[in-house]
């Protein structure tokens, strides 16, 4: 029988990790003859790449505690069909893509199985729920860690850990062109362009662009500070917020309709490809999550801000106990980034912290230097296996591949034996 590997994610990042790992194990597995049966929870480029969805990954994406509460029903529905089909189909290995709230109960079912979990992209609970590391060292088989102090605190709490790197450190830079990118948008390539990126959810969406919105409109009339870069035209910037694939239609007719309401009055394009908007944009505000990190990766400057409920606010003040909010920060160890969080999250605060990115000068100059400290650490390792002979650098998406084929190969060593070495 064809191996059947579970692959699960909740959101846009991983969702796109998932993608690429589905078609990482197809290639590696067509090397021996074999063709997999890929199944779970995803969005539109998982199934694209051959996953058969159970569940959609968009029905799913929800988070902080009443926005979870508000939603509960259709999550355990959903929930419930995931867990059917695992005791149905039984897979032969799982690949849990980060989404901690559903996937360590997914774990834990797999577990009774006996069917090993591999967790890709490790759930921050250095930051928090540091209890939930229970769960992890009896559930889990293996943790790939994209964040290089994450392995240190798995070990020293009793888990297999391995930095495998980050995927977005892998991808080249867009190679599309400026003019292009104008073009195809509606856009000007004489303008300065500003990104506006609030977030993958439709409730970040909600609770970030609005105020985002509304920091474009006075940039756009703000007046320059004293010796300040004067920008020659009240109508220089426009502003682009890309939309993340795993929206529904009527999500994205609801962020359109978002930009209607509060973002008259000055040039507003929503786009598809964030990458593409970061490498183009001048600067950016940045909704905290794997955007802080691509951001960084691509070298543009930005201003880091969230908000979300004021008893999920409160209750995460009690429980966090890191001295960053933004991913970027907390890589580095020290504030490149400024963080703008809850009631800091303020248009006239984002005006008063990107302005000075816009120009060339010690602002801009030293946060490019320090996004330039936080891409080193997120390179990819050296992978050296002597066993196997193979030198040279693997990428995570490769050696999150190999180590769930390792795990089919416990099982059924000649039939996956040749995709492992490949």
């Amino acid at each position: 029988m064809p191996p059947t590997i579970f692959i699960s994610a909740g959101e846009a990042s991983g969702e796109h990790y998932g993608a690429l790992l589905a078609a990482a194990l197809q290639r590696r597995l067509a090397v021996g003859g074999q063709t997999p049966q890929l199944f779970g929870m995803g969005g539109e480029r998982m199934q694209a790449a051959g996953v058969e969805r159970v569940v959609r990954s968009e029905d799913m994406a929800v988070m902080g505690l009443t926005e979870v509460v508000l939603h509960l029903p259709r999550i355990y529905r959903e929930f419930r069909k995931l867990k059917k089909a695992i005791r149905t189909r039984r897979p032969d290995v799982a690949v849990l893509i980060d989404f901690p709230e559903i996937h360590f109960r997914l774990a834990r079912e797999f577990h009774r199985l006996g069917v090993p979990v591999i967790f890709f992209v490790s759930p921050q609970l250095w930051a928090w729920k540091k209890h939930r590391i229970k769960l992890v060292q009896r559930y889990i088989r293996k943790m790939l860690v994209i964040f290089p102090f994450e392995e240190a605190f798995y070990r020293e709490n009793g888990v297999k850990a391995e930095f495998v790197g980050h995927p977005l450190a892998e991808l080249p830079l867009p190679t599309i062109t400026r003019e292009q990118f104008a073009a195809e948008n509606g856009m000007d390539a004489a303008r300065t362009w500003i990104g506006l990126l609030p977030g993958s959810r439709a409730r970040e969406i909600r609770d970030h662009l609005p105020e985002m919105l509304e920091a474009a409109r006075k940039l756009q009339s703000a007046a320059p500070a004293p010796g300040a870069f004067e920008f020659p035209a009240s109508e220089t910037f426009e502003f682009m917020v890309p939309l993340a694939p795993t929206l529904s239609l009527a999500q994205r007719a609801e962020v359109l309709q978002i930009v209607k309401d509060h973002g008259s009055g000055h040039l507003v394009r929503l786009v598809d490809d964030a990458r593409a908007a970061l490498f183009h944009a001048r600067a950016s505000v940045v909704a905290s999550g794997t955007a802080t990190v691509e951001a960084a990766l691509i070298g543009n400057p930005f201003v880091v801000v969230y908000r979300v409920s004021a008893l999920t606010y409160a209750i995460a003040k009690r429980v966090v106990k890191v001295p960053h909010v933004a991913m970027a920060n907390l890589i580095a160890g020290k504030q490149v980034v400024p963080e703008l969080i809850q009631h800091n999250f303020t248009a006239a605060n984002i005006v008063q912290q990107l302005q000075p990115l816009l120009p060339d000068g010690v602002a801009h100059e030293s946060m490019m230097k320090g996004l330039g400290t936080i891409r080193d650490a997120l390179r990819v390792r050296p992978a050296v296996d002597p066993a196997r002979n193979i030198e040279g650098t693997v990428g995570a998406i490769e050696r999150v591949a190999t180590i769930a084929l390792e795990e089919l190969e416990a099982s059924s060593p000649a039939a996956v034996e040749r995709a492992v070495q490949s």
